[in-house]
């Protein structure tokens, strides 16, 4: 029990990590204009803290400052102390964020950020010891109090600094573009490589799907073999790893070390849901059994721990359980021995319960170093025999995990990461044919419909308790275009492209900047802050400029909207520069830059059998194709018109609208589709 009985103002509000600070000691406010009015009136500077429910170091400093009644009495005096979910609240996030790294550098959760009354950052920093903490709050409130001016000027600058940092400027549109642009950005980033370990040559490592699905597409088209090596190693030794849930299915969404041995055990959507399209997307390009496998347990994982009974998904797990990391997760020795009996040896080697698989306290967690093949050489059993028996050892360890205390669950449901999740699961449809996939995806996104978009188009952002919140971001609308794109792809449904076309003309009008040919982060009609932001850096996630022009790519093509080619292109144009200065932070552009660089085909699929070559067409990775079908010549695609023909299944490949003769096989297809 904490020691403060009497909840403050956060008990009111929707969000897991708000009402996990409901009961401190801290008069903490919700993000408002309450807030900023009782600033105002009693002129005291904000106290801006923020986080989010899995976050382990968030709960360090609760536990050792904001729970304790002493340093709460510090900063309820002095300052008026403002709780904000980063993942529900992105748009303050992006300014405090800059702000703090602006001013030191490194930004990181939890965020704290001291303002003015009026939003004005002048301080802050992530976490701090709790007699650092008392420091900073007693030395910033001195500060305010006697020498406000000081403040002032320093706030002003700090200010301009955030309101100009990542604006983009109108450039001139490319006639043509090249991939000669990466090539700089290309070697600076193979000098970062890690050879041992794949990921980057550091610690902490994060997985950072969008930069693999770029290299990924980078490889489909120059056959560079630095690149596919770096790629297969990455991808092999992630799914090795501790930072992936053997027994469960599921990826961490980082790992301390460089071997990706020690997860920080939170469990996030949106690493997940990128990570099934990658694993997806790259096994069309190998057939490599172990992406399969990662895909499977991965979708089994989010749908067991992750799915909401009507089909939306939350948004994370603690990494804590019992106010311990990774108890959830890790294994004590005697404990394998009790459950596996006989088994244990086997899995003992299998998963490295041993001095490499051991982390601290008697604990192991779970992780491997050697094929499969190997193993089962080793233990004197067939592959299949060797992949039954581990098989059912990791039934029975999940089945026992299960009895313990689970992490908590972020129980929000976020539109952009589900929209992600719906991609994912098209993805690993269009990969593994299984009907499952493609259901769940249509589920979710009926749901979005349903319960999450507004009669005008516009998109809530949040969703609980039956209930949507919070204007939508523009990630939102872009990565919820690209699913509809995605379930258009694997569905021939054309309703799914007028869904995504509502939602482009919502952004364009409400999102749109004229002046830079950019789309700004936050609607038009939500409340102003003390700047506007466009998000331009892909990230662990891609940036929503990244993720729209794409999604206004593909849309215009499919149906024939020059309006959207033109905006999309004049994004790509105005970033051109990026990919010099530091490629993995524009990942997602690159891959829109290949797309231009390299003839990009649609395929269209004509007649009864539609769908099934379309389903043929899949089991190769065809990055620079957009598939079209209609089976009963109801079409209203331009590109689909009047194009069934006879009982015959047609198919199309056309670029630039111009059709090659059509062909009736998928081998014919092929060889119309080139990646030079």
């Amino acid at each position: 029990m904490k020691e403060n009985s009497t909840p403050n103002d956060l008990i009111n509000e929707s969000s897991p990590y708000l009402l996990q600070h409901a009961y401190n000691p801290v008069n903490w406010k919700p993000w408002g204009e309450e807030a900023l009015k009782l600033a105002a009136e009693q002129n005291k500077p904000l106290l801006i803290s923020i986080g989010y429910s899995a976050c382990h170091w968030c709960h360090v400093m609760e536990k050792e400052s904001f729970e304790d009644t002493a340093v709460a009495r510090i900063m309820n005096e002095n300052f008026i102390c403002i709780k904000v979910d980063r993942e529900e609240r992105p748009d303050i996030d992006q300014i405090y964020m800059n702000a703090v790294q602006l001013m030191s550098g490194q930004g990181g959760w939890p965020l704290n950020c001291f303002a003015t009354p009026d939003g004005r950052p002048f301080y802050g920093g992530t976490y701090f010891p709790k007699e650092q903490w008392i420091d900073v709050l007693k030395q910033l409130s001195d500060l305010y109090q006697n020498d406000l001016q000081k403040v002032d000027d320093y706030a002003n600058k700090l200010t301009e600094g955030v309101q100009s940092s990542e604006l983009i400027e109108r450039k001139e549109v490319e006639k043509k573009f090249s991939i000669s642009v990466l090539k700089d950005g290309l070697e600076r980033w193979k000098t970062a490589f890690d050879p041992v370990d794949g990921g980057n040559n550091q610690a902490p490592k994060f997985p950072m799907p969008n930069n693999y699905q770029f290299l990924l597409n980078y490889y489909y088209h120059t056959q560079d073999s630095v690149v596919k090596n770096h790629l297969d190693l990455s991808l092999k030794k992630m799914a090795f790893g501790g930072i992936y849930d053997q027994i469960g299915g599921g990826f961490s969404r980082y790992s301390v070390d460089k071997e990706w041995k020690v997860p920080h055990f939170e469990k996030m959507l949106y690493d997940n849901a990128q990570l099934i399209s990658l694993y997806s997307e790259a096994y069309r390009l190998d057939k490599n059994e172990l992406y399969e496998q990662i895909v499977i347990e991965s979708i089994a994982f989010a749908k067991r721990e992750l799915m909401h009974p009507d089909g939306i998904f939350y948004s994370a797990l603690d990494a804590d359980s019992e106010g311990e990391e990774g108890k959830y997760y890790v294994w004590q020795k005697e404990e394998l021995q009790s459950i596996l009996g006989e088994d244990f040896q086997l899995i003992e080697t299998h998963f490295n319960v041993n001095e490499k698989g051991y982390w601290e306290n008697g604990n192991y967690i779970l992780l491997r170093n050697l094929e499969d093949e190997e193993l089962a050489k080793q233990a004197g059993l067939n592959l299949a025999e060797y992949h039954k028996r581990i098989e059912t050892a990791k039934v029975k360890l999940l089945k026992n995990r299960e009895k313990r205390i689970k992490p908590g669950l972020d129980d929000k449901s976020l539109t952009s990461w589900n929209a992600l999740m719906i991609k994912a699961l098209c993805d690993a449809y269009l990969s593994f044919g299984d009907p499952e996939y493609k259901k769940m995806a249509e589920r979710t996104a009926h749901f979005i419909l349903k319960n999450i978009q507004k009669e005008d188009a516009a998109l809530y952002h949040s969703f609980k308790n039956g209930k949507a919140s919070i204007n939508g971001y523009l990630e939102d609308y872009s990565f919820t275009i690209e699913a509809f794109i995605s379930l258009y792809q694997c569905t021939f449904n054309e309703f799914w492209l007028k869904e995504a076309k509502k939602l482009a003309d919502y952004s364009i009008a409400h999102f749109y900047d004229m002046e830079s040919g950019m789309f700004y982060f936050t609607n038009d009609k939500d409340p102003k802050l003390i700047a506007r932001k466009m998000e331009v850096s892909d990230n662990v996630i891609p940036a929503s400029n990244s993720s729209m022009a794409k999604g206004l790519q593909q849309l215009g093509l499919l149906l024939e909207n020059e309006e959207y080619l033109k905006i999309s292109t004049q994004m790509l144009s105005n970033m051109q520069e990026s990919f010099n200065s530091y490629l993995p932070a524009a990942s997602n552009w690159g891959i829109l830059l290949l797309r231009k660089s390299f003839p990009y085909y649609e395929v269209a699929i004509a007649g009864k059998n539609a769908e099934k070559k379309r389903d043929n067409f899949h089991q190769h990775f065809l990055p620079n194709c957009l598939f079209l079908g209609d089976k009963d010549n109801k079409s209203t695609l331009p590109l689909l018109e009047l194009k069934c023909i006879n009982e015959q299944t047609t198919i199309y490949v056309c670029e630039n609208k111009v059709c090659q003769l059509p062909v009736t096989t998928i081998e014919k297809a092929m060889k119309q589709i080139s990646s030079h």
